[in-house]
């Protein structure tokens, strides 16, 4: 069955194409299992909330704009009664009514691991002008005198980035009175007339989210989604988004335009039974017990592949989020993510904590990162805790104040055939991974974490096998092409592997080592530096090799990358040093790369098949011998090399 919902429709009809419902939500309450909503062009200003989903992939419930139709999505209201009160400054009173069970402007982002602004003086709520969103002011004399924002908590990697402002460094700010039975509305607006322009306020939390757990098979398509007021999501929290599949499987969200939400675009994540910022709630444990015990209750809870992740990401554009472009813990097992540009996240800096990101997952298991564009992030990926069986392969990122970053986690994960052309490319607080054929044009940090032991699984199950401390090292380097002469942000940050330096070479040296330490137990695992398998990578502009690496390329030249944004996609301009395309190595495959210590499962695809590493950044098969670095039509000189294409969308 078709059903079909339009500006011009009305909830009483039937939903055919001579008379379709007015709501996407009328549809969504009278779809079943195999039914297809049709949306045709306009704006709808409401939260989808699926009361069921599909039975299977083959007969799900879809959600899609009318083809060549442009459909939105917003979790906004427009506000058209403004009244000017001094100056540039204009206000507006709209009825608490309006915003239903929660009012944003009443709601201060808060949870574990938030931890900017310290008085919690920033809202869930935001204003926007002709679709752009403004900045929050502290009081009114900020929003009758605007000044950019830019004290606050600004680790080392973000000194060097400011908030992004509007065009024209021109500052928009407004600030918000919430009263008994209305809010007041407080806004700069430069010079322009409120009611003559597109005036936005944020009213609902999400846009396509269904409040039950357990709405399967949802398939999201074509629409431009925007503007919700959407919590910040830790890991150990209920995790809403934007748009989000709320602990569910087999979701497919794809050929959207997503922007605009206050914290998270998508969610893939976790429910709130398992845990809800009781870190921040009632401080009797650190979050990162309250995280380990969310792993623990998820898997007595039914936490597997039957029931729950699954998911399907692909060919979105996503940009001006607050937290995440694509944010999950748990609920993002076994999902595939690829094809999607992601910008803008986290830049606007008007609150900071540790779960910022283009993507932000914890348990990865078996998830697959490819092909995506990530760029202008305050960090583009970062995969935390259980990353294993995650692969990271054929994305561009490029300009973020770091592009990636694995933490404590204990493989067996892959990272290949990427471009991380940021000046600061990989923070790298886990072990046993496998890094092949990369280009990385900055530096990498790492370090162990010997203070918290995180769990590792069965090989492609959420069943836990065991938790560990991330010791460092254990890590596959092989074809990679390191790029020095960046800026090193700390000690640990530098330009190749010859921070690697002091580890041994082979795990039959690792035992040599160990045995020598003399009868005990875990104590001499603590004074034995991890093997490391580093070979055939080429070293630029003075980046530095593993001491024991013999088969290593180097060469001073500087390779002058630079990253060609164009209508067709992104074009990477090097210069290779005449002697390098003689430096070759060979097609890798998952026999070649053993086990990880810890875990001791293979580096292997999410059924359990072999990975042949064939395939480069372009999609072009290799064979023979094979050039170090991602694109396999790599020459010496000049190259200038299509390596992520935009996708089309209707």
């Amino acid at each position: 069955m078709e059903y079909h919902v339009a500006v011009t429709g009305n909830d009483g009809g039937c939903g055919s194409a001579q008379e379709p419902f007015r709501t996407i939500s009328k549809a969504a309450q009278t779809a079943q299992a195999g039914d297809v909503i049709t949306v045709h062009e306009g704006v709808y200003r409401e939260w989808v909330k699926p009361t069921r989903g599909g039975k299977s992939d083959s007969e799900r419930i879809t959600y899609q704009a009318a083809p060549g139709e442009h459909v939105v999505i917003k979790g906004s209201e427009k506000v058209e009664k403004w009244e000017c009160c001094k100056g540039n400054m204009w206000k507006t009173e709209v009825p608490n009514s309006i915003f239903g069970d929660s009012n944003p402007f009443a709601q201060c982002l808060w949870g574990d691991w938030l931890i900017w602004p310290e008085d919690g003086s920033v809202h869930a709520g935001d204003v926007y002008l002709n679709g752009k969103s403004m900045y929050e002011a502290s009081n009114l004399h900020e929003v009758e005198n605007p000044v950019m924002r830019t004290e606050g908590y600004n680790p080392p990697w973000t000194k060097h980035k400011e908030p992004i402002p509007h065009p024209e460094d021109t500052i928009y700010q407004w600030f918000a009175e919430v009263q008994g039975h209305t809010t007041v509305i407080y806004a700069n607006f430069q010079g322009m007339d409120p009611n003559q322009e597109l005036t936005e306020i944020s009213v609902r939390e999400c846009c396509f989210y269904p409040e039950k757990t357990g709405i399967n098979y949802i398939t999201v398509r074509g629409f431009e989604i925007a503007q919700a007021a959407s919590p910040w999501a830790p890991p150990t929290a209920d995790q809403p988004g934007m748009v989000g599949a709320h602990w569910s499987k087999g979701w497919i969200i794809e050929d959207n335009v997503l922007h605009d939400a206050k914290c998270s675009a998508v969610s893939i994540g976790k429910e709130y039974s398992t845990g809800d910022n009781d870190c921040t709630r009632y401080r009797r444990k650190p979050g990162y017990q309250y995280q380990m015990e969310a792993v623990f209750k998820a898997v007595h809870r039914g936490w597997d592949k039957e029931t729950i992740g699954g998911h399907i990401i692909r060919n979105n554009r996503i940009y001006d989020c607050g937290q995440n472009g694509i944010v999950g813990h748990l609920g993002c097992v076994f999902s595939r993510i690829y094809g999607n540009e992601i910008f803008n996240i986290g830049v606007k800096h008007e609150f900071f904590g540790y779960e910022i990101a283009g993507i932000k997952l914890h348990a990865a298991i078996d998830v697959q990162i490819e092909e995506n564009y990530i760029h202008d992030c305050t960090l583009g990926t970062w995969l935390d805790w259980e990353a294993q069986g995650t692969r990271v392969s054929r994305n561009v990122y490029a300009d973020n104040d770091r592009d990636l970053m694995i933490e404590v986690t204990h493989g067996p994960h892959i990272v290949d055939n990427n471009i991380f052309a940021s000046s600061y490319s990989l923070d790298n607080i886990a072990q046993g991974g496998a890094y092949i054929n990369n280009l990385i044009c900055g530096t990498m940090r790492r370090e162990p974490v010997l203070d918290r032991t995180t769990p590792y699984h069965m090989a492609h199950s959420t069943v836990p096998l065991g938790t560990a401390f991330v010791y460092g090292g254990d890590d596959r380097w092989y074809q990679n092409i390191f790029i020095g002469g960046q800026t090193t942000y700390t000690e640990q940050s530098i330009a190749g592997t010859c921070g690697y330096d002091g580890h041994p070479a082979s795990m039959e040296e690792y035992c040599e080592l160990l045995a020598a330490e003399g009868n005990g137990d875990h104590e001499a695992f603590d004074h034995v530096k991890q093997p490391v398998y580093i070979h055939r990578n080429c070293y630029l502009n003075g980046a530095s090799a593993y001491e024991r690496e013999t088969d290593a390329f180097t060469a001073g030249a500087d390779p002058d990358i630079r990253l060609e944004e164009t209508e067709e996609g992104v074009y990477l301009n090097m210069i290779v040093p005449e002697e390098m395309p003689g430096h070759t190595g060979e097609v890798m495959t998952t026999e070649m790369l053993g086990m990880p210590r810890i875990v001791e499962e293979r580096y292997e695809a999410p059924d359990g098949s072999e990975i042949i590493f064939d395939t480069d950044i372009c999609g072009e098969r290799r064979s023979g011998k094979v050039l170090p670095g991602p694109a396999a039509a790599l020459r010496s000189g000049e190259n200038r090399i299509l390596v992520w294409r935009k996708k089309e969308r209707q």
